[in-house]
């Protein structure tokens, strides 16, 4: 099943004109500055995997979301099939969750305010665990699950970044999700400092976060041996939201 969703997100800019002072040398010109919330509405295709049983099991059902890398940005639909849980599902793989694999636009990066967007309409209109929420990228991917779980870590259950990188300065608001990291040691595009910087972070404020590094793997051969290893996903669907729920 594909899907479109057209968000709607409310950006802070900055419109209300306030008055800071009289600049007394020429009180011809004050400084101010402007606050107005604005909307703009965005369009995101994707792909969506409902697992078996989703029909006639009405239980709510964990998600995964899952971010494609920057070879993958564009228009065709079908090129998110390229890798990850897209190519596993083409191929017959059955996940038990639902998995929503969005596609990025050319020259775009994934972004927290569109994918917290995408997050809430899903919910909205499927049956979904708000407990097992979880998100997964490889690459350019990567970099997306770590900048998404740090806008929204109260939201998320788990997060599986491969060959990408984060904000060390993060680490704290980040160290009740479930992690588990993945990297290629001989990776010549995402360095793996990128990877370990972030796992270091998350043991230095006390999270339990994995990382598995692959010591002969590059940059694809990463997520590939990632995807295909059964441990993760049995590791995954036993992942629950440890934070306490924001009002």
């Amino acid at each position: 099943m594909l899907g479109m969703a057209m968000l709607t997100i409310g950006i802070l800019l900055g419109a209300v004109l306030v008055n800071e002072g009289t600049a007394a040398e020429n009180p011809r010109q004050t400084p101010s500055h402007m606050q107005r919330m604005i909307q703009k509405t965005v369009e995101l295709p994707y792909l969506l995997y409902l697992p078996d049983g989703y029909e006639t099991d009405k239980r709510p059902w964990p998600l995964l979301l899952f971010l494609h890398g920057s070879g993958s940005r564009g228009t065709e639909l079908d090129s998110v099939k390229i890798d990850g849980p897209p190519k596993m599902i083409e191929e017959g793989h059955e996940f038990p969750f639902i998995v929503v694999s969005p596609l990025c636009p050319a020259g775009e990066w994934w972004t927290a305010d569109v994918l917290e967007a995408l997050l809430d309409e899903i919910i909205e209109i499927y049956r979904v665990d708000e407990d097992r929420v979880y998100v997964t990228g490889l690459s350019m991917g990567g970099t997306g699950t770590w900048r998404l779980a740090a806008s929204i870590p109260e939201r998320l259950a788990a997060i599986v970044p491969i060959c990408g990188g984060g904000n060390p300065e993060k680490a704290e608001a980040l160290k009740d999700i479930s992690t588990w990291v993945f990297h290629g040691a001989q990776d010549q595009v995402v360095a793996l400092a990128n990877s370990t910087d972030m796992v270091n972070a998350l043991y230095a404020v006390g999270s339990g976060v994995r990382i598995t590094v692959y010591p002969e793997a590059g940059h694809v051969d990463a997520w590939r041996k990632a995807y295909s290893d059964e441990a993760l996903w049995n590791w995954l669907i036993a992942q629950r939201r440890q934070h306490a729920v924001k009002d």
